[in-house]
């Protein structure tokens, strides 16, 4: 079983005008996993529907105490990607029981051109591939939370 929390982020952002007013919509990973028709097992908890600007360090702890009570062993969780190495660290000390992947996109899911299918796809690989630990995934890529940056400019995340 793969256990998916979802806290918001651009990955379930709703845009609604040009000058790039938005909300935090419902999550969008159930439509994204079915639509792959992907079949390993999985349930999704939303925490909550935040940009990740806006999660604060009782959200981090929120989270932090949703994933140590969840008896899954695999678990994802859908996040914002200017705060998601933050996040990522916090969880650290639940690594030594757990493979947990964050993971996140620069771009709605909502939007026809976008990495959160990618990204979403290879956060269910890895969650089952990889030993435990607190990873980030995005681009295609792992990486491990005290050695990654995104970089906004190029629009990437990259190892450090």
């Amino acid at each position: 079983m793969i256990t998916i929390f979802t806290t918001g982020g651009t990955i379930d952002k709703v845009y609604f005008d040009a000058k790039s007013e938005f909300e935090i919509g419902d999550p969008m990973i159930g439509e994204v996993l079915r639509e792959a028709n992907v079949t390993p097992t999985y349930e999704i908890r939303q925490l909550m529907r935040k940009d990740s600007l806006e999660i604060t360090d009782t959200d981090r702890q929120a989270i932090f105490e949703a994933i140590e009570a969840c008896p899954s062993k695999r678990i994802i969780i859908t996040h914002g990607t200017d705060t998601m190495v933050k996040t990522a660290q916090v969880l650290a000390p639940l690594a030594k029981s757990r493979i947990i992947v964050l993971v996140g996109s620069l771009s709605p899911a909502r939007f026809r051109n976008t990495d959160a299918v990618f990204n979403i796809g290879f956060a269910m690989g890895v969650v089952q591939a990889l030993e435990e630990g607190v990873y980030v995934s995005m681009n295609g890529c792992i990486f491990h939370p005290d050695h990654v940056v995104k970089n906004r400019a190029a629009n990437r995340f990259e190892a450090v």
